[in-house]
């Protein structure tokens, strides 16, 4: 990024040279011998101007070329193209010839907080941080993390509507609801409403037949006071017929692949009236048997150079491997992926929004690389590369009532990415990621 010298004010001379530049305000404190001297130094609250850049906005529509962004304070202040932006006189330029800006993305189904390495309960203001960071680093510029959200998550949540942000945004739901009545169901909600959460999170899931199933009285009221309340219901689910019965219900999310039958007309159609989105987590479904084996992504440089040695030696543990290959409902799940691909291509093509999401987080779930690597899988189901790019940032945003962000237009935060190529061609040139801007700053990377 190219700086701006301050301007410079007449001084004293230094070792009997005379200085008419900004060395002269350091000189008076530092010696020749002690300090280093920067020559230029960016102008406080100075715009910047990013150009030359091919520019996909995030609202689905046809990319600019030649584009302009222009950020100030944090905030986007104008973006098109270079005919029509007009750049201020003290803006600091940056050219990104050759280089593609998005939004940064936005994750639809997270979790943060508890796992470091492959354990949990370490929740806490500090790990969050540091995952948040994480995702940052990969261009996941907002999760939603959709349950076990505890106070130090709420409390992040509330202090990043700021300028000096320089970590992935959090949105939270407070505990994954539980109830037995339909009575516990809504003292849940009106307990979990206090929190001021931004969703309400329920599982209606049986683990393939191991747990019992929230029974319809149950989550129907509860869709009910989470509707008194104004607070969107994200919903857990993995079969057909349950997944019918919630949209009926109200749910505002489905937070999953419908897993265990290809979805039909019908359920297309509820979607479709309901305006109800969708989550695929194709790699959730992945990270329940791919260590049964050592996965090719081990490999990956992009994921490597985030990756942690000692929890990849635990993954390739003979013995850990093993009890995968003999886990009955690790390859339950392993049989159901190809069904999630075919029931997220069927409704894309039917026009259901579609929002990217992983549930990474748990144990082995890795935050930041998964959310490309779920990108990757999503274009091996048939998404087109701008479908999956618009799921990622504006339809994401859209899907979770997310305002400020997720598109590069003017008002909206400056959370954005520079890749080196064009995902257009292929969404696996995400891994070109080059740079990654939260409120208008670029943040540093990993290499």
């Amino acid at each position: 990024m190219s700086t701006r010298a301050s301007k410079p004010e007449p001084g004293p001379s230094v070792a009997g040279l005379p200085v008419n530049n900004m060395v002269t305000e350091v000189s008076r404190i530092c010696t020749l011998l002690t300090c280093l001297i920067l020559i230029a130094m960016p102008a406080a609250g100075a715009p910047t101007a990013l150009t030359d850049v091919r520019i996909i906005d995030g609202t689905g529509g046809a990319p600019v070329e030649n584009g302009v962004l222009v950020v100030d304070g944090g905030r986007i202040i104008a973006v098109g193209h270079a005919d029509n932006v007009t750049i201020p006189d003290d803006a600091e330029q940056q050219s990104l010839a050759g280089k593609t800006l998005t939004p940064g993305f936005i994750n639809s189904h997270g979790h943060a907080g508890a796992i470091r390495g492959l354990e949990s309960g370490h929740y806490s203001r500090q790990n969050l941080l540091r995952q948040l960071d994480l995702y940052a680093r990969y261009g996941v510029t907002t999760v939603v993390s959709l349950g076990d959200d505890e106070s130090e998550g709420f409390a992040l949540r509330n202090q990043q509507n700021t300028p000096t942000l320089d970590r992935a945004r959090l949105y939270v739901a407070g505990p994954v609801l539980s109830a037995r009545t339909p009575e516990e169901g809504r003292t849940l909600v009106d307990t979990t409403a206090g929190l001021s959460p931004d969703f309400i999170k329920i599982r209606v899931d049986d683990n393939l037949g191991r747990t019992p199933k929230m029974s319809a009285d149950v989550y129907q009221a509860i869709s009910k006071r989470a509707d008194h309340h104004g607070i969107p219901l994200a919903v857990h689910t993995y079969y057909l017929q349950d997944t019918k019965d919630l949209v009926r219900a109200g749910a505002d999310f489905i937070a999953h692949s419908v897993r265990d039958v290809h979805v039909d007309n019908e359920f297309v159609d509820l979607m479709l009236a309901s305006n109800v989105c969708y989550t695929p987590t194709l790699t959730r479904e992945l990270s329940t048997y791919v260590y049964e084996s050592e996965p090719d992504f081990f490999a990956d440089p992009f994921f490597l150079r985030e990756a942690d040695p000692a929890v990849l030696a635990t993954l390739r543990e003979p013995e850990r491997q093993q009890r995968v290959r003999e886990s009955a409902a690790a390859q339950q799940y392993k049989a159901s992926l190809p069904i999630a691909m075919a029931n997220v291509k069927m409704l894309t093509d039917a026009g259901v929004q579609i929002a990217m999401g992983t549930d990474s987080g748990p144990p082995a779930r890795f935050q930041g690389y998964f959310e490309h690597l779920e990108m990757w899988m999503m274009q091996d189901a048939g998404m087109t590369p701008m479908q999956i790019l618009h799921s990622a940032t504006g339809g994401a945003a859209d899907c979770m009532g997310l305002s400020e962000t997720g598109t590069l237009t003017v008002g909206n935060w400056a959370d954005m990415l520079v890749m080196g190529e064009n995902p257009l061609e292929d969404i696996r040139h995400t891994r070109s990621l080059e740079q990654v801007w939260i409120a208008g700053k670029p943040i540093h990377l990993a290499r």
